[in-house]
């Protein structure tokens, strides 16, 4: 367990990470078009419209870097975004394409989940998957069998629950805690710590940055 001086060292180390440039550098919708890996990578991955771009412009301070779409399944391709200066950059963040849409055509989420199997499994500086769970309802089927596809591919992942804002009652959003407490328990794949975020009002930010600071390149 970290005191508190350390959780303020891993904070602030999150900040001045992410007050670096970030700045999208390569789009793939097939696994040949996937950029060599340079760098640790970092990917988001989620059911659509379960906030990803906007978590991702939260995190970077960038209102537009990913982009937010009001048409749910609209992101196809795997998008890379590089965290630090040009020639010195120490993270790359990776938005998925999202899953689980009910209108999107069974070809379509059959493309999707190929290329997202053949990435998570193909690319050893993976770091880590951060799987968002939308706080204000429950687990749903594709979000279990995106675990199932996770420990398959041997990639850990780590829940980040979403637009925490809008979950009222309280205990609603403490029981949406708790079941992903839960899930984390059962899957062996799963890191012990679930955060709960607001990207409009940036609740869990710090602590998202600080536990992906600890990922970036030295």
């Amino acid at each position: 367990m970290t005191t508190e001086a350390e959780e303020a060292a891993r904070i602030e180390a999150g900040r001045l990470l992410f007050a670096r440039p970030c700045r999208f550098v390569y789009a793939a919708q097939k696994l040949e078009q996937l950029p060599e890996f340079t760098l640790p990578e970092v990917a988001f991955c989620g059911r659509s419209n379960v906030g990803k771009s906007s978590l991702i412009n939260a995190l970077t301070g960038q209102k537009a870097l990913a982009r937010v779409s009001i048409t749910p399944g609209r992101t196809r391709q795997l998008n890379f975004f590089e965290l630090g200066e040009e020639g010195s950059a120490r993270l790359t963040l990776v938005d998925m394409p999202g899953y689980g849409y009910a209108a999107a055509g069974k070809a379509v989420k059959a493309d999707w989940q190929g290329l997202m199997f053949d990435y998570l499994r193909g690319r050893p500086n993976l770091r880590r998957v951060i799987l968002l769970l939308d706080a204000r309802i429950e687990t749903k089927d594709g979000d279990r069998a995106a675990m199932d596809l996770l420990g398959e591919a041997a990639v850990p992942f780590q829940i980040v629950l979403t637009k925490a804002d809008d979950t009222k009652p309280a205990s609603r959003l403490l029981k949406r805690q708790e079941e992903a407490a839960e899930i984390v328990r059962k899957r062996t794949a799963a890191h012990p710590k679930v955060i709960t975020t607001s990207s409009e009002k940036g609740t869990g930010i710090p602590e998202l940055r600080a536990e992906l600071a600890e990922l970036a390149q030295a």
